[in-house]
């Protein structure tokens, strides 16, 4: 075997990690190798690179405080920040970021090479609303303009098992609520799934519902865990409006839904967002961007990617941008899909190249699984993490840090920065007593009945529902 190679025993033993993680490592295109008859090996210089990238990763970034000496007219706190879509949104329209929180180690690197001037902080709960306003260098005077956050999600996915609050995720949820109503600023943003519109407050497992189980209590109906999240911020005087909103009609080369829920503490009820683009030109906006208007420009070189292996390679290779596994040959379909071909749903994630001329799917954290596949309109590879970045609306030059994975999952978990614009803008807008553009009827997502208004109608009222028996219970 050449100098230049190593074998996957050798790779594990300097990495120190299995060798099923190398193959993992390899088969994702972190590191670099071939296969030699049934046995891989592994360029030593691209497992070099990996070490360095890792041991660099590994150094701890401090949390510190705020570097500026400088505070701008308009501050805001940030937390679960991630790689600071929503924030970039908001400072470009004017409103900036004095403290970022985060506990992901790459995603805190990529704080610091981007914004290293700005407080950073860990654990949300490690931290009074004291100890957060000196971080962010405001005295106990100071207004805090707004206060935005998307806490973690898993924990009200409709794919997960939806514990909810009783979820460690689901209680730094809380945390972040309580240090609203603490830090007390004008605005209040909080950013997340569709699933917490169904969430429950407590979560009963399915098997155990229906048939000789009792009723579902109050707790377990759906919805319960966002009404729990109003009652909390109505009680501490912040009016509340939400909505679900597709990012393609704020301008994002992207349909990517999400629940924003704005809240203001002077009580008067804030307007939704206001769209600036239709899928149907509707109002006279423009049409949606497309994948096409996100990726013109971009370098054709340079671009750094997972990889798929050979065996979906051969299918990839019959599909046209726009296509996906339906459109292989009839023959093909069970051998391409394999068990998932009995599987139930549309499946139209599996063998899916995207199509020029409409906006991008949701981006996910790797796009390279085989129900989720994100893969390029032409060429035979998923997307790059610097076409994930134009479509998330990043500016090129925005550093990403960590390994391929790690920018995957932060690019892919991050809200797109023309949703962050279409906030801002909307609480500038009543900051300065502008009257808000409505579209009456406008379809904001492909859901009805997911504004706040509609919403607590079909819930149930809100009084009723909670009423002053029910309370959280968290193991």
């Amino acid at each position: 075997m050449p100098d230049q190679y190593l074998s996957v025993k050798e790779t594990s033993e300097m990495l120190g990690c299995s060798d099923q993680y190398v193959r993992k490592l390899l088969k994702y295109g972190e590191i670099s190798g071939e296969m030699i008859g049934k046995q891989w090996i592994v360029a030593s210089e691209s497992v070099c690179s990996y070490s360095l990238k890792e041991n660099s990763l590994s150094k701890v970034i401090p949390d510190h405080a705020r570097r500026a000496s400088t505070k701008p007219n308009l501050k805001a706190l940030s937390f679960f920040s991630g790689c600071m879509g929503l924030d970039l949104g908001l400072e470009k329209e004017g409103i900036q970021v004095l403290l970022a929180c985060e506990v992901d180690p790459a995603a805190r690197k990529t704080i610091e090479a981007n914004k290293p001037d700005i407080a950073l902080i860990g654990d949300i709960r490690n931290y009074s609303a004291v100890e957060i306003r000196e971080k962010a260098g405001l005295s106990p005077e100071e207004e805090i303009d707004v206060i935005v956050g998307g806490p973690p999600c898993q924990a009200f996915s409709s794919a997960g098992k939806r514990q909810g609050f009783n979820d460690e995720r689901g209680n730094v949820f809380l945390t972040f609520i309580d240090l609203i109503t603490q830090l007390r600023p004008k605005f209040a943003v909080i950013e997340n799934v569709r699933g917490l519109l169904s969430a429950p407050l407590q979560h009963r497992p399915h098997e155990t519902r229906g048939g000789c189980h009792p009723l579902l209590s109050q707790a377990e109906q759906r919805g319960g865990a966002l009404l729990f999240i109003i009652r909390k911020l109505r009680e501490a005087g912040y009016s509340i409006s939400f909505n679900l909103y597709n990012s393609a009609n704020f301008g994002s080369p992207q349909q990517r839904e999400r629940v924003v829920i704005t809240c203001n503490r002077d009580g008067e009820k804030l307007p939704y967002l206001t769209p600036t683009h239709s899928e149907q030109g509707l109002y006279g906006l423009p049409h949606w961007r497309t994948l096409r208007d996100a990726l013109k420009g971009l370098s054709s070189t340079e671009h750094h990617f997972v990889k798929f292996p050979e065996k979906r390679l051969q299918y990839y290779r019959l599909l046209k941008p726009g296509q996906h596994w339906r459109d292989l040959p009839v023959e093909l379909h069970q051998a391409a899909l394999g068990a998932s071909y009995h599987a139930g749903g549309g499946k139209t994630g599996f063998y899916r190249r995207l199509s020029w001329d409409r906006p991008a799917p949701t981006l996910v954290t790797h796009p390279a699984m085989p129900a989720t596949d994100l893969a390029h309109p032409e060429e035979d590879r998923p997307l790059s993490i610097e076409e994930y970045k134009r479509i998330q609306e990043f500016p090129d030059d925005w550093a990403i840090a960590g390994s391929l994975l790690d920018q995957y999952r932060q690019v892919g978990n991050a809200v797109p920065c023309s949703l962050g614009r279409a906030i801002a803008r909307m609480l500038l807008a009543h900051l300065n007593g502008e009257a808000p553009m409505i579209y009456p009827d406008f379809s904001y997502s492909r859901y009805n009945k997911t504004d706040d208004v509609s919403w607590l109608t079909e819930v149930g009222n809100l009084d009723d529902v909670l009423g002053h028996q029910l309370s959280l219970e968290l193991a």
